[in-house]
């Protein structure tokens, strides 16, 4: 689907795509992803992944992508606490870096819930194409 823009953590900082961006690829954290449709906006939180823009398209390859509203943000609060409790205490043998890929994978979605939350749900969005 055709969109205005598209907004998704760059393993640099954030970054925005707009028309007739110039081509670039780039690795992806874990983080909001927004796609922008006039007024329509849409979060997806994901898990990582890459980017690829060129020829005025943009494809994105991500280990996990869900939807704000796909989000259970009690079960993504627990997995978040649950994660960061590991990691302060580090009891038992854990793989700190699964953990905190774990912990980043639970922030993302929660960041993704609070803004749906705080533009009040918003209408449904376009959907980008999913080719696999």
């Amino acid at each position: 689907a055709a969109v205005d823009s598209v907004t998704l953590p760059g393993s640099e900082g954030e970054l925005t795509i707009l028309p007739r961006h110039a081509a670039l690829m780039t690795a992806l954290k874990p983080g909001p992803l927004t796609f922008r449709h006039g007024a329509v906006e849409t979060d997806v939180a994901l898990s990582g992944g890459f980017v690829e823009v060129r020829d005025n398209q943009v494809i994105i390859l991500a280990d996990t992508a869900e939807r704000s509203d796909e989000i259970d943000a009690a079960r993504a609060e627990e997995a978040r606490r649950r994660a960061a409790n590991m990691l302060a205490t580090r009891e038992g043998d854990i793989d700190a870096a699964a953990v905190i890929a774990s912990l980043e994978r639970a922030t993302a979605r929660l960041r993704v819930v609070e803004r749906r939350r705080r533009r009040g749900g918003g209408a449904a969005p376009p959907q980008p194409r999913t080719d696999t």
